[in-house]
């Protein structure tokens, strides 16, 4: 059997290869390419040097304000959106009643698409902020916070259901025994739970980080980057560069570059340092 697949692994595995070149592998090396020109399309580029990364630094500071935006909005969701979900899935694998509705319920929320959500919330938030006189884009800490609520309304149904399967892995014999060698629950939060559900946390924090940096249906949804682009987040500032005005596409294909730069680098480093603190059941 293993001969037979080596032998016909390449026919097999040909057409999947070919998707992933035309659908990613070409566009994304393109890409690359057209950060370095100025286009309006792929057929007219013209060769341009660093100018349109210059120009990104340089030319406005909308990039940097979308970046340190981002940054805020990221750091706030990994740890609101991990510490919640972690808390729900403790809670619900302590054998309460209704435990599977309350999961199932708790999910939902996370197969509703993001377009559709950024609009709920929107509706939600200015109903709530109609009784004081203004609306969520009146100032930027209100879309800060209105989206900080979107993503974790969002996510932490999702997140609970990889925080509940790493929860039921752990032995409950170690438990027992930490519990009869006088180990108080605190400790076994601490001492097994944490370290036994870091590939969890490893995961979870993975998609909140990559999910947050991302974020862009909800932002054009609910905020739009309003007031005065101060809510705008990295992949709404490219948006909004490289169709804002005709010319402008080269800095927005850079843009894009330096964002999947970063995207990846920080990924990678927490993969890395979260991955380094996991242990063996």
């Amino acid at each position: 059997m293993q001969k037979t697949l080596k032998k016909y692994f390449a026919i097999f595995a040909l057409p999947t290869l070919i998707a992933f070149a035309l659908a990613f592998l070409i566009p994304f090396l393109m890409g690359i390419y057209l950060s370095f020109t100025e286009f309006t399309t792929v057929v007219d580029a013209k060769w341009v040097g660093l100018r349109n990364y210059i120009e990104v630094f340089t030319q406005n500071q909308d990039f940097l304000n979308a970046l340190w935006f981002t940054v805020r909005f990221t750091v706030v969701s990994i740890v609101t959106i991990n510490v919640l979900s972690f808390a729900l899935a403790m809670l619900l694998t302590k054998g309460i009643r209704g435990t599977n509705l309350y999961r199932t319920v708790f999910f939902m929320p996370n197969l509703i698409g993001g377009i559709v959500l950024g609009y709920i919330w929107q509706l939600i938030i200015n109903g709530v902020l109609y009784s004081f006189g203004v609306t969520i884009t009146a100032k930027p800490e209100y879309g800060f916070w209105g989206l900080v609520i979107l993503m974790n309304w969002q996510l932490i149904g999702y997140m609970m259901i990889i925080y509940i399967a790493g929860i039921l892995n752990i032995p409950p014999d170690m438990i027992e025994a930490a519990g009869i060698d006088g180990a108080s629950s605190f400790q076994i939060l601490r001492k097994i739970t944490i370290p036994l559900v870091m590939p969890s946390v490893t995961i979870c924090t993975f998609l909140t980080l990559t999910n947050s940096f991302k974020l862009f249906d909800q932002n054009l949804a609910l905020t739009a980057g309003a007031p005065s682009k101060q809510t705008a987040m990295l992949a709404l500032d490219i948006y909004n560069t490289f169709y804002g005005r005709a010319g402008s596409e080269g800095v927005g294909q850079a843009k894009a570059v330096l964002f999947f730069i970063m995207v990846a680098a920080i990924a990678l480093t927490q993969l890395y340092l979260t991955r380094s603190k996991e242990v063996e059941n």
